[in-house]
């Protein structure tokens, strides 16, 4: 898939938790999200794009939410 679709796609989901009051709970919920409904390719795929420094375009909250639950979204 390609990398610039998986962005706006976690971006999307980014702006959802990002109205949520509470911000741990709000990371917790993207990483949930994408664990849950996302392909490990997909996750794989946006983690490695991350480490290569090609996700620019990604919204803080989604790249800190990836950032703490990597182990679990990486398999």
């Amino acid at each position: 898939m390609d990398t610039d679709n998986l962005v706006r796609m976690a971006n999307r989901i980014g702006d959802f938790f990002d109205a949520m009051p509470e911000r741990e709970e709000a990371l917790e919920g993207i990483a949930q999200h994408i664990r849950k409904f996302w392909e490990p390719r997909m996750r794989r795929q946006l983690l490695a794009a991350i480490e290569a420094g090609q996700a620019t375009q990604l919204q803080e909250i989604v790249r800190s939410a990836l950032d703490r639950h990597k182990a679990t979204l990486a398999a």
